[in-house]
């Protein structure tokens, strides 16, 4: 028969095997109620954001309000009326449709001649790059522009992602001032902080090919939320499994 001194150190050790599981029970669970709060903000904001790019454009001026008023602008519908200057078109890696090209943002001075707008005229292969390649899509004079507006990146997505190559007239991210750096614009023109995606639709000659913006938000919560729960609930029945087994040994070791 065991002894007392015996039988302490094993409870002492169940009781801290009990003690683990119970801890990694809570930490999974909340992580798993975490997840379920993400998914329910997440789906919340893709509802919001489905509503937002159906809803009726607004001039491009009341999206310069709205951002100075700390507004979220992202995917707001909105149109501009103005001039392009395709001398100062901006060329962002990109690929369309499985072909690799370039997504070209041309700066759009606006009609009052205040302020200058770069707008994402959408995608051209690699050698449709220099403007000369496409004189039927780019139209001279006055032009309308309806698309999303996008708030302006806070940075490089990641650390990988190169910087902006200037002088090759390479960009990978959106950096408003390194897109307005080197144009000539009058004294007094201001160049807006944040740019438009034209909408769906090809140029005159096929080129550029507009309606290029991605709306990809990640949502993997749910799954998340099952793997975290999943956990919980196989350390639970580990943690059963294992106080049954306990119970029938103290039974056994017991007395007659």
């Amino acid at each position: 028969m065991p002894t007392a001194g015996d039988a302490n150190p094993s409870l002492a050790r169940s009781l801290f095997v009990v003690l683990v599981c119970l801890t990694g029970i809570a930490i999974l669970s909340g992580l798993g109620a975490w997840q379920v709060e993400r998914l329910n903000w997440k789906n919340a904001l893709v509802e919001r954001i489905d509503a937002r790019i159906h809803a009726t454009p607004v001039p491009v001026a009341d999206i310069a309000v709205r951002f100075s008023a700390g507004e979220d602008i992202d995917y707001v519908p909105a149109t501009a009326t103005g001039t392009f200057d395709y001398r100062g078109e901006r060329y962002f890696l990109s690929t369309f449709d499985g072909q690799a090209g370039w997504n070209v943002y041309a700066p759009l001075v606006l009609d009052d001649g205040s302020a200058v707008l770069f707008v994402n005229r959408g995608f051209v292969p690699y050698d449709r790059k220099d403007p000369v390649t496409r004189p039927d899509g780019n139209p001279a004079g006055l032009v309308t522009i309806t698309g999303l507006s996008r708030a302006p990146a806070q940075g490089k997505a990641s650390w990988f992602m190169p910087d902006n190559d200037l002088t090759k007239n390479t960009f990978f991210w959106r950096s408003v001032p390194d897109m307005a750096a080197g144009l000539a614009l009058p004294a007094g023109t201001q160049v807006l902080p944040f740019t438009l995606d034209a909408g769906p639709g090809k140029a005159e000659g096929g080129y550029p090919v507009g309606g290029t913006t991605v709306i990809d938000i990640p949502n993997n919560h749910l799954q998340y939320a099952i793997t975290w729960f999943g956990l919980a609930g196989v350390l639970a029945v580990m943690l059963l499994l294992f106080l049954v087994r306990r119970v029938a040994s103290w039974r056994r070791s017991g007395p007659a």
